[in-house]
């Protein structure tokens, strides 16, 4: 079993091991948009101390614990371009395409009922709504253009079918930066999902749909940025 470094970027390190993406989120440290870079360089960025001897004996001490429990981690160099598009799409864009709507409605809700005296909750609804019209777009130029040139190359390794690959990831990368720092904005305002007093049930289900939203959508994009779009 490897002991995680300082000199390992938090891709890496989720790469082998996905639990330590709930660590790298309670300490803000980007792992997917931002996490090819050396951990200690990441650190020495941050505007608040992070002590970071503590995180990596967690990280480390957790991985420990799951690899003692008979866990294994997918070797996703081993995988196939086309079973990582499977993955994407059966756990990611399959979740979006019946996620977004029904957390829409949700998000709607709060703000008109009690936006009022939770002001966040208009600024909440507007980042959200972008979030979704974004999404929903990346999601249809994904699944149209970038996925099946993917599955198209692995059969034909065309050159020029590679080329538009990576032209493409390059724009894929852009918007994944974009929807990123959306949802850093959204769990700003809302201090981490942090429930106000006497919240009611459907606040408690708008905020808990959002933070599993956050989740699914950064591991989403791990996937495609440091794992797929890396193949090329």
């Amino acid at each position: 079993m490897r002991t995680f470094e300082l000199h390992d970027t938090p891709a890496d390190i989720v790469k082998l091991f996905p639990k330590a993406s709930d660590y790298f989120k309670q300490a803000k440290i980007d792992f997917c948009c931002g996490g090819d870079e050396p951990l200690q360089t990441i650190i020495a960025k941050k505007k608040k101390a992070i002590d970071s001897d503590a995180l990596l004996e967690t990280i480390n001490s957790s991985y420990k614990q799951w690899i003692d429990a008979g866990n294994t981690h997918t070797n996703w160099d081993e995988v196939s371009n086309s079973d990582i598009i499977d993955h994407i799409m059966r756990n990611h864009h399959n979740y979006l395409h019946e996620e977004l709507l029904p957390l829409s409605q949700f998000v709607t809700k709060i703000y008109r009922v009690h936006g009022g005296h939770h002001p966040h909750l208009e600024q909440l609804h507007r980042l959200f709504h972008t979030f979704k019209l974004e999404m929903e777009a990346h999601l249809i130029e994904e699944e149209r253009d970038l996925f099946p040139l993917v599955k198209e190359y692995e059969e034909t390794q065309n050159p020029e079918i590679k080329a538009k690959i990576i032209k493409l990831n390059e724009t894929m990368e852009e918007d994944h930066d974009h929807v990123g720092n959306i949802l850093k904005e959204m769990n700003e305002i809302t201090n981490s999902y942090e429930l106000p007093e006497g919240a009611c049930n459907s606040y408690r289900i708008t905020y808990a749909r959002l933070q599993e939203l956050e989740s699914n959508t950064y591991e989403h994009i791990h996937l495609e940025n440091n794992i797929l779009f890396k193949n090329f």
